[in-house]
This record gives C-alpha cells, structure tokens and sequence, in this order.
C-alpha cells in the first residue's frame, strides 16, 4: 500500500518542480542538470524526469553529450529551445512605440521603434502597439503564447487602470488593461498564435527592475533599488527576494516625485525640484542652457551631452548639476529601504558613466548606509529593460505552470 502511494506521489511531484525548474534554468542558474538536481534538491531520477516533460514541451533542451570539465559523473547540458514559443513584448514611451518578440531566457529579437501614432488618446496607441505586436506574431513560425506591454505611469493593481499619465494628458483611471486586451483580441497574430491571446499590462520601471534581477545587473541581490530616467521622467521600483515591492495597489516606489529641490524645475505633478523634474534628460538640457535638437530621440541627445562631459566644460556642469541632485535622491530612498544594491538605467547609467566618483560619493554623504560603503551603485546591462521585463509579464503564467503551454 505504501509503494502503491509512493508511485502515486512521486509524478505528483515531479509535476509540481516544473515551474521551479524553469525559471531556474529561464534565469541561468541550472545550466546543467547536476546543477539542477542540487538546486531542486531531488534524485537525479527526478531531474531527469521533470527535464525530459519540459523538453518535450518545446521550452528547453537537453544535450545528451555531457558537459564536463568538473569532479564527478559529467552531467546534460540544459538550455531554452531556441525554436520554442515566444511572447509579444511592447513598450509604450513618451515619444514613441517598441515592439519585440522574447523567448524564454530574456532573449529579444531585434526591437522595431515606431513613432507615436498622430492621436495619443488611449484607445488609438494601445491599438497602435497592439497592431505592431501582431505583425510581429505573424512574422514568426513559433508559437506565441502571450503579449504584455509596458506603460510609463503607474498602473493599479489588480484593475490594471493607469494614473496619473501624465506624458500623453489620458483621464486618471483609464482602464488600460481592458482597452489594451481587447485591441490585442481584435489584432490578426497570425495562426501560431494562441486564441484568445493572453495579455497583461504594468509599469514600465517595475518591469525594466524584474528583468534586471533575473538576467542582468540585479542578479544576486536580495533588495534590489532600480532608478531610471527614459525618454522623460523618472522611475524607480524594488526588488524584495526575487518580488516586486508594489506596494497595496501597484503604485509603490514612484521615486520620481521625491522632491530634490523645493526651488526647483516645475514638475508635471504640480510640485517643484522632483527627483522627475531635476534628473530627467529634459533636466540636464535645462542645466546646460541648452535647447535639444527636434525630431531626434530626446534620450540620445541627453546620451551624447554626457559624453561629452570629458571635454566640454558646459556639459561637465550640468552633469555635475544633475547628479548632485540625482543622488540627494538616491541617498534619501537607501536611508529608508536600505537596499543591497542600486541599479540605474537610461540617462542614469550615462550620467554614473560620465562621473562615477561624484555620484557615489554625493551617495555616501547624505546617506548613512552609503558612509558605512554597503551601498553598491552600478549600471543597468540590458539593453532594452522594460521590454524585456515586459516579455517576463507575459512568460510569468507559463513559469509558473509549464503545462499550460499548448504543444
């Protein structure tokens, strides 16, 4: 009787360590299945099993040619199926639109930037990033699962209604979860694609931080502090062991509206010197008395103002400018979270590029966790954060259950 109900308990649980086994091998951790039997804490039997379901699935591969090169029995190779399913990923800026496909293993295609459709009213640019996504999907042979998008203001949760979006003037409370689901379910993502597709939505910031954990800068941390500033503005968001902080209602951590200087720049909330009007790039062209270049990528001009910090003694002030106040802020968020490491994305990371020894030190000044030197500040390593976090939104349901995955 008790064999009968060990056969009967042992598949059970095979079944509940796929979701375990891949994320684990979704973020790099297991590139191996000896790796992966020690991290499960399983049989090798065990492991075996649960990679063999996940194989054929179509989420990961096994190699049969072992791996070697360390003590012990060389152990399968493990990794993502490069021919496996795929998400849309899409991004929604203050001045344009971004769209890729993403499978599993934070890997992106090539991004396609469009501009922002003539009408920024709700309805037209979700349609418009809805649109861009599918064509997308019909490009590609492989299944496509999900697609998730990411937005520049505060999204509530559960509701997914954003607030206070303040770039493009939309009515405090739109319903972008809904609008966005059903211009994706009016969308044509070709016959590969699963109907009705999934979608999600969520702040760009939260996202571009949950993707920094998993597979770039953030790896290993436990309290991961993310600050970036994109296209205009600034937004923060924290990383609790592997969980985003989003607070009772998805809108913890707008570090943008910490004020940094009560004299300061007017900002699009009413207050003065907010860490989002002092330290976004539209900032650091004010403090240089300079006027950016229009119909060019407001980003890229801010980019090459801080490049030019090395020479120019103009834009070495206003750089100094911005990160004075960039970092009073950072200090005043370290004092009350009291993170394990810091990372800054977008026009932060040029500006800890361009003056690293400034900002750190404006740091470990005003904060007291920064003066004990257990503060690590350190730059962003993807390339496209709140795409690829957007890609981790919708791959979340599927990492936790692998066998919803249509095969």
């Amino acid at each position: 009787m008790q064999r009968d109900a060990h056969r009967r308990a042992a598949p059970d649980r095979g079944r509940t360590l796929l979701g375990p086994a891949l994320s684990l091998i979704h973020t790099g951790q297991t590139p191996t299945r000896s790796a992966l039997t020690r991290a499960l804490d399983v049989t090798r039997a065990t492991a075996g099993a649960v990679t063999a379901e996940l194989e054929a699935l179509g989420l990961i591969t096994v190699d049969s040619r072992p791996a070697g090169g360390g003590r012990g029995r060389p152990s399968h190779r493990l990794a993502i199926d490069p021919e496996g399913p795929v998400v849309v990923a899409g991004q929604i800026h203050a001045d344009g639109l971004s769209v890729t496909l993403a499978g599993l293993g934070g890997l992106l295609d090539p991004p396609v930037h469009l501009p922002l459709p003539a009408a920024t009213d709700p309805v037209r640019m979700l349609r418009a990033v809805a649109q861009a996504g599918a064509e997308l999907a019909r490009s590609t042979s492989r299944r496509c699962l999900a697609a998730a998008l990411a937005l520049p203001n505060p999204v509530t949760e559960p509701d997914g209604t954003a607030l206070a979006a303040l770039h493009f003037a939309w009515p405090s409370g739109t319903p972008v979860a809904d609008l966005y689901d059903v211009e994706v379910g009016r969308a044509d993502h070709g016959p590969m694609a699963v109907h009705p597709l999934p979608t999600a939505i969520a702040n760009d910031a939260n996202l571009a931080a949950l993707a920094e954990y998993r597979h770039g800068a953030g790896r290993g941390a436990r309290h991961l502090l993310f600050v970036t500033s994109g296209h205009r503005g600034v937004g923060g968001a924290l990383v609790i062991d592997g969980h985003l902080h989003t607070g009772s209602a998805g809108l913890a951590l707008e570090v943008g509206h910490l004020t940094v200087d009560p004299q300061g720049r007017p900002c699009v909330c009413g207050n003065r010197g907010c860490l989002n009007s002092e330290t976004d790039p539209d900032a650091l062209f004010a403090a240089a008395g300079l006027t950016p270049e229009p119909g060019r990528p407001l980003i890229d001009q801010a980019r090459e103002l801080c490049w030019a910090a090395s020479t120019d003694e103009r834009a070495r002030a206003a750089v100094e400018h911005v990160i004075d106040r960039l970092g009073l802020g950072l200090a005043g968020v370290a004092n009350i979270l009291n993170p394990d490491r810091v990372v800054l994305s977008g026009l932060h990371l040029d500006l800890l590029e361009a003056a690293p020894d400034r900002l750190r030190a404006v740091v470990a000044e005003r904060s007291l966790w920064g003066r004990s030197g257990r503060v690590p500040i350190v730059g962003a390593e993807l390339a496209h954060g709140a795409l690829a976090g957007a890609a981790e939104l919708g791959w979340g349901p599927y990492l936790a259950d692998p066998q919803s995955v249509p095969v």
